[in-house]
């Protein structure tokens, strides 16, 4: 066995070098040079400096709280979470959307880099843990049929179908919305509201469900697809993100 891994490696390791010299891959990311393009297309140090979300977090939207002494007091949730009524349980998301996980999703969402999902979802499942504990069904945020035409994929799709739960096409995008990205937080809800509806044919009844995404900035998106699912009769609406935009103002 051993023999044979040591073989494995050293074939792994002629064809990274051999990959290097014929093709000269860049990593997706940061786009230095790739030495092991075997591993896939962004490189160690970019999957390595990816600052991960620690404890204490907001319970229900995943943003970093200030110290434990917050959680005690306040029951584990954000300022702003607690001035709120949530449809969405809980959230949770691997990190700051910045640095190398900024560059990593922007690899898969518009470089199309589609095996940059695996990944994130085995990265989403251990930091996210407790989101899936227990939940029946993973749902990917959808995208309107003309922009899913336009990128030829829908990203929250590909990372829900790694994740260690079934996933399925519960939601459809019934009209366009500008991106999220290009609105100011006041204006996100009202873009996404009424955006949402349950597919004919799936019944959520009962269910714990974790939405899935790529990005969270303001939760809005979430929350609209929550309340959606929440009315359509599903038990618990959590959710993942592959990143999170956080909150500096805590």
């Amino acid at each position: 066995m051993k023999a044979r891994a040591s073989h494995i490696s050293i074939v792994v390791s002629l064809a990274d070098a051999l990959l290097s010299i014929v093709l000269a891959p860049v990593c997706a990311a940061c786009e230095t040079s790739l030495d092991e393009p075997t591993r896939g297309p962004v490189c160690r140090a970019c999957w390595q400096g990816i600052r991960h979300f620690t404890p204490p977090l907001c319970d229900v939207c995943g943003d970093p709280l200030p110290s434990w002494r917050s959680v005690s007091i306040d029951c584990g949730t954000c300022p702003r979470c607690r001035r709120r009524s949530h449809d969405l349980t809980r959230s949770r998301a691997i990190g700051d959307y910045d640095g190398p996980l900024r560059d990593i999703v922007h690899a898969l969402k518009y470089d199309r880099r589609q095996s940059l999902a695996r990944p994130l979802a085995a990265l989403l499942a251990r930091d996210g843990a407790s989101i899936l504990s227990g939940a029946d069904i993973a749902v990917p945020v959808p995208l309107h049929r003309s922009r899913k035409r336009a990128r030829g994929f829908n990203q929250a799709a590909e990372i829900a179908r790694y994740l260690p739960i079934p996933s399925a096409h519960v939601l459809r995008r019934v009209r366009p919305t500008v991106s999220q990205t290009d609105l100011p937080a006041a204006k996100r809800h009202a873009n996404v509201r009424h955006a949402f509806a349950v597919r004919r044919g799936r019944d959520v009844t009962g269910l714990v469900v974790v939405l899935v995404d790529d990005v969270s900035t303001t939760g809005a998106t979430l929350e609209s697809c929550a309340r959606v699912l929440k009315a359509a009769g599903a038990r618990e609406v959590r959710a993942l993100t592959a990143a999170r935009v956080a909150s500096r103002s805590r």
